[in-house]
């Protein structure tokens, strides 16, 4: 369980456990809803996520292509990864795979949006930082890819032309069409109003990896 508190109006009476695995785990929950009744809810346990929204001097962000097996095709995403090192402060797992997906640091970060993914059924959060500064990792130090990200391709497009794909469809990673937009919102004010990188994440999940990491 994680971030806040449950509604003292929906006790959990009960909770069986279905499946443990690496990035999450799953549960049947028994419900008691606020008339009385009980309803089963079905909850999957996630560890929680990064990503990472760089822009550069001319709007161009850094997007990455990667299959996703679940859907079964390659989706353009943002460098972004699991919670999966025990301990590790949240900007640092993002710094990691700006790294490791997109040979890049940078020295300006900031927190550009939280979310709950899909709360209707995963505790699942993910944390999208803002990185600006951008600079290329040298050939010699750039992360060895594995699995899926053999075949990751990197691009850069303008934020603006990012935003346009999100509205028709064709940019469909929920992270990325949020960040997008925050984005272009954010841009547009300057980028003033945005937290610092130790702002508060009480929805950051508490659940831990066991197992292999699987980047």
């Amino acid at each position: 369980m994680s971030g806040s508190a449950a509604s003292p109006a929906f006790d959990v009476v009960s909770s069986e456990h279905i499946f443990s695995g690496y990035a999450f785990e799953v549960r049947a929950d028994q419900v008691r809803m606020p008339e009385g009744t009980i309803a089963k809810r079905d909850v999957v346990d996630h560890i929680g996520a990064v990503a990472v929204l760089a822009i550069d001097s001319a709007d161009q962000v850094t997007m990455v292509w990667q299959y996703r097996h679940p859907v079964g095709q390659e989706l353009l995403e943002l460098p972004a990864g699991l919670l999966d090192v025990a301990g590790e402060p949240a900007l640092d797992s993002a710094k990691r795979e700006l790294y490791e997906e997109a040979s890049l640091t940078a020295t300006d970060w900031q927190v550009l949006i939280d979310l709950h993914t899909s709360p209707g059924m995963t505790s699942e959060a993910i944390r999208v930082y803002l990185a600006r500064g951008l600079s290329e990792v040298p050939e010699q130090q750039r992360y060895a890819a594995e699995h899926e990200e053999l075949s990751m391709t990197v691009q850069r497009h303008p934020l603006s032309r990012l935003v346009a794909m999100a509205l028709a469809g064709e940019l469909t990673n929920g992270p990325a069409v949020a960040a997008v937009l925050a984005a272009q919102a954010a841009r547009a004010a300057g980028w003033a109003g945005l937290r610092s990188v130790d702002a508060p994440w009480p929805a950051r999940p508490d659940r831990v990896p066991d197992a292999t990491p699987q980047r």
